[in-house]
């Protein structure tokens, strides 16, 4: 049987979802095996965190979780039979009450029929203990699985193709569409857990990871680029990065740190792949190292050509 759900993500049981999801999120991207190559012991502390976020992660697996109807592997429990606990537990007298009868019949207001359908997932074909015996005649679809996957900006932005683990061992492959965005849910139809009539689903949760260069503001995506001084004073070239590679700005004469250049069809897709713009705010560097010529420079312009510095965005 797995761990409590709520030791293994390290979060009390008051915890929100979004607690949860963040619990998760963290330790998942610790101990994933894209980070942990060949790593056995980070492998099986994924699978037991996916596996815990299956159950927290899921509005209703939770709620049962909590009052006990499921264990920490989303098995239901079989609370009522035995112990003579439930309306159909051992009568004083021996055998189960209700007459002693094997079918399913109602019993002080209380469907077995009913309960055993709930309990196994529906009846098919007919009563229990009746043609097909025991409990032969219920089936249940397997549950849903849900984990989350974090991609880089590129991937959310031209699609392609991601690993995971799921926490009972199966990798599969998800096919990430153009223009993912964040928190966005794939459903895997058939990818869940097993059962009697069919799997469950698989619903993947989508995270980007923060970039160390491009960040989005609204619906666009921006980024820093330093120039040096005297091609912010004088206008030049600086290369620049992109999504799709580098690209060379032209720098206008008289370029301040704030300036906005404008790359149309570089930014961020929607749903539909549709690229949005990227903007280049121009950050003005000074050399790395103390330049005497630039500080006589400065300080000629300081007591012949003074000015004030504006806040710029």
């Amino acid at each position: 049987m797995a761990s409590d759900p709520y030791q293994v993500l390290g979060v009390p049981r008051t915890a929100s979802a979004d607690d949860i999801r963040k619990a998760f999120r963290k330790l998942a991207k610790a101990s994933h095996p894209d980070t942990n190559p060949n790593n056995k012991e980070a492998e099986e502390r994924f699978k037991r965190v996916s596996g815990a976020f299956d159950i927290l992660g899921d509005a209703a697996k939770k709620k049962k979780f909590d009052a006990g109807e499921i264990d920490a592997d989303g098995r239901e429990t079989m609370r009522g039979f035995g112990g003579g606990q439930g309306p159909w537990g051992p009568a004083p007298g021996g055998g189960f009450r209700g007459g002693g009868t094997h079918r399913a019949e109602s019993f002080e207001g209380v469907d077995l029929g009913d309960i055993l359908g709930e309990m196994f997932g529906g009846a098919r074909g007919g009563r229990a203990g009746g043609a097909g015996g025991g409990f032969g005649g219920f089936s249940q679809r397997g549950s849903d699985v849900r984990a989350g996957l974090e991609i880089d900006l590129e991937e959310a932005i031209r699609g392609g193709k991601k690993r995971i683990a799921f926490s009972d061992g199966r990798t599969i492959d998800v096919t990430i569409p153009k223009g993912a965005q964040e928190g966005q849910t794939l459903r895997l139809k058939g990818q869940g857990s097993p059962g009697r009539s069919g799997p469950g689903d698989a619903f993947i949760e989508l995270t980007i990871a923060p970039h160390p260069i491009f960040r989005r503001e609204g619906e666009v995506l921006v980024m820093d680029v330093p120039v040096t001084v005297y091609d912010a004073v004088l206008g030049g070239k600086a290369e620049a990065p992109t999504p799709d590679g580098p690209v060379t700005l032209t720098i206008p004469k008289g370029a301040n740190t704030g300036t906005r250049l404008r790359l149309k069809g570089r930014g961020l897709a929607d749903p539909q792949g549709r690229r949005g713009d990227l903007f280049a705010r121009l950050v003005v560097a000074l050399p790395d190292k103390p330049d005497a010529e630039l500080e006589k420079l400065a300080d000629t312009w300081k007591r012949e050509r003074p000015y004030t510095a504006k806040r710029r965005p």
